[in-house]
């Protein structure tokens, strides 16, 4: 039984899982818009939300706890460029798109964008 367990598998193992999450997490902050599933894309957007969050308040423990899973170029893209864009939002910095059925194995695709 999976009680209290969050998030997605995708028919991984944890290391591989983190690693994915880890480059989709990446991708989508140096384009600020990115195409892949809609799986993933629901599984990106809490993730995402939570260190935009994080970097609304620029202090040196936000910067450390976020250096843990992050680059240095992304941190700090993070709190100069991305997060300032927020500060009077209270939340819902992501955006899906539903695009419909992938062609070749029938997944379904979306994009996650950063609203404006």
């Amino acid at each position: 039984m999976r009680k209290l367990n969050k998030g997605r598998k995708f028919s991984r193992k944890i290391g591989p899982r983190r690693q994915l999450m880890k480059s989709l997490v990446h991708n989508f902050l140096m384009q600020e818009k990115i195409k892949t599933t809609e799986a993933k894309a629901k599984e990106l957007r809490s993730a995402v939300e939570k260190m935009i969050t994080r970097a609304r308040e620029d202090s040196i423990s936000n910067r450390r706890i976020l250096a843990k899973t992050l680059t240095q170029d992304m941190v700090k893209k993070l709190f100069v460029e991305v997060a300032p864009k927020y500060k009077d939002r209270a939340g819902g910095y992501t955006r899906i798109t539903k695009l419909g059925q992938r062609k070749s194995d029938g997944a379904k695709m979306a994009i996650i964008e950063l609203v404006k």
